[in-house]
């Protein structure tokens, strides 16, 4: 990597983070920010970074910081946050996740023609998950109903972790006949033999925080590095078995933070009971640098040299892919739940496209299969314009819904939006942004 490129890269995070309060209300986002300098910093610009020498880096920043996210996400939400947001998050979830997949597909068909079966299936289970940190404005405003917060922030707490054995096994079916692993075996390797080390590697190292924690071992610095070694191990550990690094991850936060959950539900006040939103606040910390960056790199590595070559298809389907694909399934998924299409159309709206979707694709291309050029592309184009639409309307949009919501609520106070008076904290993507 340039040593410029660097300089520049570390000079974006210093000024971002010297006016990241004030720019926190204005349509400039961390996000678009960080993916406008990498644009300017790379081939399109001053090419300090490019795709021939920067790539392996880039990989690993989103690799890096997508550990951390699907580790830390996984961790923060339990059980009981599904049910104390209602009806959303688990309706978005378990119907408008699969109907996504499912729709993207079929819309990928006559749009992206030279694709086999397998890979227009990538493409929509790619661009199924979302990114909290691209639309953090829209979850975080407080006028916006803590029911439509909370459900969207666990929502994309839950489903880039949820859409993970889709990709897998998809990507297994696509590379099949080719040298690569069937889906039988990527199956037993990647889900099953994948779960069982993350579900080891959380619970033993929570198992460790306790212990210690319990008898004053362990200082509080030293208890969040203990945190951030337990996702890289069931990483490495997952990868050396040729299994699934991130499905290891995100396992080993689910087991993780129930383990300390229960733990101090069980003991009285004087257990010393590490919190789990505490233990993993270095982690999330880290991971929300690691995302700045890697949209940085993003921007000039991936972004830049894509729209050299972008074609009418990909924008199209990446308008699709931010609108039809994602909010016809969340309207579905609330059909009959009695809230208002205002409400139903902001919360199909906030879908964006952010880490993971980069992620999958570096994954995906890297397996040489004959469309991955149009399927990379597509996925580039869709982030980007994600990055752009969302970022710049999350403010606008909030505000706006949240006077709807102030208005509304005066002469109906018994609207479906107030479920959740108490004014309680979303679960959000544990990266909300730079």
């Amino acid at each position: 990597m340039s040593q410029w490129g660097v300089v520049v890269g570390g000079g974006v995070v210093v000024a971002y983070g010297a006016l990241s309060r004030r720019l926190s209300t204005t349509v400039l986002s961390g996000p678009l920010v960080f993916v406008t300098c990498g644009l300017a910093i790379g081939p399109l610009g001053l090419d300090l970074l490019n795709a021939h020498r920067d790539l392996e880096v880039t990989r690993t920043l989103l690799e890096s910081a997508l550990i951390l996210v699907l580790f830390t996400d996984a961790a923060a939400i339990s059980l009981g946050d599904l049910r104390k947001e209602e009806f959303l998050p688990l309706r978005l979830l378990a119907l408008g996740l699969p109907i996504t997949m499912a729709l993207g597909w079929l819309i990928a068909w006559p749009l992206l023609p030279g694709l086999s079966v397998w890979e227009l299936a990538l493409v929509a289970i790619i661009l199924a998950p979302t990114d909290a940190a691209l639309g953090q404005q829209a979850f975080s405003n407080v006028r916006v109903p803590a029911l439509v917060r909370g459900g969207l922030g666990v929502e994309s707490g839950l489903n880039d972790g949820l859409a993970l054995p889709f990709f897998v096994l998809a990507l297994a079916a696509a590379g099949e006949g080719e040298g690569h692993p069937g889906v039988v075996v990527t199956f037993l390797r990647a889900l099953l033999l994948s779960g069982v080390i993350g579900l080891a590697a959380g619970w033993v190292g929570a198992g460790v925080l306790r212990w210690s924690a319990a008898r004053g071992f362990s200082t509080g610095d030293w208890r969040q590095f203990l945190t951030l070694a337990v996702p890289v191990i069931a990483y490495a550990v997952c990868v050396a078995a040729e299994g699934s690094g991130f499905i290891g991850a995100w396992v080993a936060g689910l087991a993780f933070g129930s383990r300390l959950r229960g733990a101090s539900s069980g003991q009285n006040a004087r257990s010393h009971t590490p919190d789990p939103t505490q233990m993993t606040t270095f982690s999330e910390q880290l991971g929300l640098l690691l995302a700045s960056v890697s949209f940085l790199a993003f921007g000039a590595v991936i972004l830049g040299p894509t729209l050299q070559h972008v074609t009418w298809r990909m924008v199209v389907y990446a308008l699709i892919s931010l609108t039809v694909i994602r909010m016809l399934p969340v309207a579905l998924s609330m059909a009959g739940t009695g809230l208002r299409s205002v409400s139903v159309a902001y919360i199909g709206w906030f879908g964006p496209r952010g880490l993971a979707s980069l992620v999958f694709g570096l994954i995906a291309v890297e397996e040489h299969l004959p469309g991955m050029t149009q399927v990379s592309g597509v996925i580039a184009v869709t982030v980007g314009l994600s990055v752009l639409l969302h970022g710049a309307t999350a403010p606008i949009l909030g505000n706006r819904y949240g006077d709807w919501f102030a208005r509304t609520l005066r002469t109906e106070p018994d609207l479906r939006e107030n479920a959740l008076a108490a004014d309680i904290a979303p679960g959000a993507k544990s990266t909300p942004g730079p």
